[in-house]
């Protein structure tokens, strides 16, 4: 048999005999038990040993020391929250949770509903900027510059009808009916008012001065009504307004305007002594004061005038209350003023139409032969 010596140095590679009980071990000390590896059994990577040229390092639990002093923060426990663009409501629906983006059709719907909403605003401020101005009321200027010429611009009939009508005009809520019998020609301010009224009027001017007188369906009272287009502006109008309006100026009977007595009418006979009742109106949106005074058509004399304000009030008994002439002086006022409105804003929308379309001819002219 050979020896333990010699087996050693056998060119033959002989397995040792298998013992009969496994070797024992002496039993683990206890201890804490060893980190556990992060590579696989029999296996120690080298922290000086380079793999494919990265150093490799023996790693060590979080929240403890390395190798160089340098305490790891700890793992957390669940993985951070990820904001999107916009916080809480961008472009992700959960206010920014990864992973639940908006999709795609509602971004680019609610994107070209803002361009749509920001071009409409756009579109819509430019039209009013560029626009013509056909849909836009005319200025005040424009206005007032246009009523100085309407006295010889609109046809007298539009400014003073042949007709008027006053439904429940009448005392009591008669109707009435009132007939155009004579138009004064156009003229100056010198005969149409008394010294005194012609003085309370002259801060607004005078340009020209237009009258009409009507009488009543069964011709027992004469109104004139006129038409003043003053030269002033509208602070002028403004402040005559309320200088008239505040010290009641309208109410005087020394102030009372004076009639246009048409020969060959029934108002031949209406005179300064015939004049029973007016009313006087300051406009502040158009250069004009709109007045009228009423009489008998008789010829008789009035001993108590009195405003139409105060003639149709209920319970008036003066005799320009009891006969109607306060109605008429107020019905005629009305619808004269009114009518004149009107034919001013016709006139003035025309005269603004007839100059954008001699503007535009203008302008396609100029371009055709340049």
């Amino acid at each position: 048999m050979s020896t333990d010596a010699e087996q050693a140095h056998s060119p033959y590679d002989t397995p040792p005999p298998r013992p009969a009980h496994p070797p024992r071990t002496a039993p683990a000390q206890p201890s804490a038990p060893p980190p556990r590896p992060t590579t696989s059994p029999g296996f120690t990577p080298d922290p000086d040993t380079p793999v494919l040229g990265v150093r490799a390092k023996v790693p060590y639990p979080r929240g403890t020391a390395g190798a160089s002093g340098t305490r790891m923060p700890p793992r957390p426990s669940a993985p951070p929250r990820v904001r999107g663009l916009f916080a809480d409501g961008g472009l992700f629906v959960d206010g920014g949770r990864a992973g639940r983006r908006r999709p795609p059709s509602r971004t680019a719907a609610a994107a070209a509903s803002l361009v749509l909403g920001l071009g409409l605003l756009g579109g819509a401020a430019a039209g009013s900027w560029l626009g013509d101005g056909s849909d836009t009321p005319p200025s005040i200027a424009d206005t007032y510059a246009h009523a100085r010429t309407i006295w010889y611009s609109v046809p007298v009939d539009d400014l003073f009808p042949r007709t008027l009508r006053g439904k429940g005009e009448g005392p009591g809520g008669a109707d009435r009916l009132w007939t155009r019998i004579a138009v004064a020609p156009d003229s100056s301010c010198g005969g149409g008012f008394d010294p005194l009224l012609a003085k309370a009027l002259a801060p607004v001017g005078c340009k020209r001065l237009v009258r009409a007188t009507y009488t009543d369906a069964t011709s027992t009272s004469v109104t004139t009504v006129g038409v003043l287009i003053t030269t002033s502006g509208p602070t002028g109008m403004r402040a005559l307004h309320q200088r008239f309006v505040a010290e009641k100026l309208d109410e005087r009977s020394d102030l009372m305007p004076r009639p246009y007595a048409a020969k060959g009418t029934a108002a031949a006979g209406f005179g300064d002594e015939q004049r029973a009742s007016w009313r006087i109106r300051i406009l502040t949106d158009a250069p004009a004061v709109i007045y009228t005074v009423s009489g008998f058509a008789d010829g008789r004399k009035v001993t108590d005038p009195q405003s139409a304000g105060e003639a149709t009030q209920r319970g008036a008994t003066s005799s320009p209350a009891q006969s109607g002439l306060g109605n008429d002086a107020r019905g005629i006022a009305d619808r004269i003023e009114a009518g004149f409105r009107r034919a001013l804003s016709i006139f003035t929308e025309s005269s603004e139409s007839s100059e954008s379309s001699g503007s535009s001819e203008s302008s396609g002219s100029t371009g055709s032969t340049s």
